[in-house]
């Protein structure tokens, strides 16, 4: 009971806290990463389709219009092998889509481990993913997102910080002075696109349903790697759905092969797992949940 009651004031606090109109960059810790509080202010790099030197790791907030908001969220991790981020093709573009269709999206900026001379580790990784989803969690009255309805999203790389936090209880604590670190990080649902990731080496059964999409001709392997992935889904008992796409090779993205229907079309097979999930129940049509 101390427990719930924490986690309800650290909603009220965080919902109170974060009140502000128009789109957001929120960082995910107001005074920089813990342990790396002086970086915060290393302005990024960005060009084309990448940006890079992530030393405040943060959300970008997209919202759906009112008219269409079901209350459903995803957190965006683009890929981009942790030495940048394709920020605009897997990240931006997928929370368009995800507006599209009435669900919130929140574009993550993580720290790379992969960059030159980087002072980050996967550990840091993890930190920021279960970070952003408490932190998503923490203004979900503000947004007007269902808590329970919130996943998260990663492309290539992005697919391992998914499997950093998918499998593990993702518990708050209960006694931290940080609200947002009070709420529970794990998420509720997950999307793997051509995810870049060793197979976890076991999944529990607790684990979120899944849906899982790849190219049989990733020129990285992320054909094999989702596949066993599939597998141990299955043998878990987890609710999973995987696509095969005979072509499309590795960073298709949203849809980016012109010439194939099957790769241009792929969204709205997501789309129609997330009906099919629940996902996608408008917020007042169910029963105060």
């Amino acid at each position: 009971m101390k427990a719930f009651l924490a986690t309800m004031a650290a909603v009220v606090l965080c919902s109170a806290a974060g009140a502000q109109s128009g789109p957001q960059v929120i960082p995910l810790w107001t005074q920089g990463a813990p342990g790396f509080e002086s970086r915060k202010d290393i302005p990024e790099e960005a060009r084309d389709y990448w940006v890079r030197r992530i030393n405040n790791p943060s959300i970008t907030v997209f919202l759906p219009t009112m008219e269409k908001a079901t209350g459903a969220a995803v957190v965006v991790a683009p890929g981009g092998g942790f030495h940048e981020l394709v920020y605009e093709n897997e990240g931006v573009r997928a929370a368009e889509f995800f507006n599209s269709i009435g669900v919130a999206a929140f574009v993550l900026k993580y720290r790379l481990p992969g960059e030159k001379d980087s002072p980050y580790t996967m550990e840091n990784v993890r930190q920021d993913a279960y970070r952003a989803m408490r932190l998503v969690r923490c203004h979900a009255a503000e947004w007007q997102i269902d808590p329970h309805r919130l996943g998260i999203m990663g492309f290539s790389a992005g697919g391992a910080l998914v499997s950093l936090i998918a499998y593990a209880p993702g518990s708050g604590d209960p006694t931290a002075p940080d609200p947002i670190d009070r709420l529970n990080g794990k998420p509720d649902f997950q999307i793997l696109v051509f995810p870049g990731t060793p197979e976890p080496l076991t999944i529990p059964a607790d684990a979120p349903p899944s849906f899982l999409i790849v190219a049989n001709d990733d020129e990285y392997g992320c054909d094999k790697v989702t596949l066993g992935i599939f597998e141990k889904l299955r043998a878990a008992g987890v609710r999973t759905e995987a696509v095969f796409l005979a072509q499309g090779k590795h960073a298709f993205n949203m849809n980016e092969r012109p010439n194939l229907l099957t790769v241009m079309h792929w969204p709205q097979q997501l789309a129609d797992w997330m009906h099919d999930s629940g996902l996608l129940t408008p917020a007042g049509a169910m029963g105060g949940k």
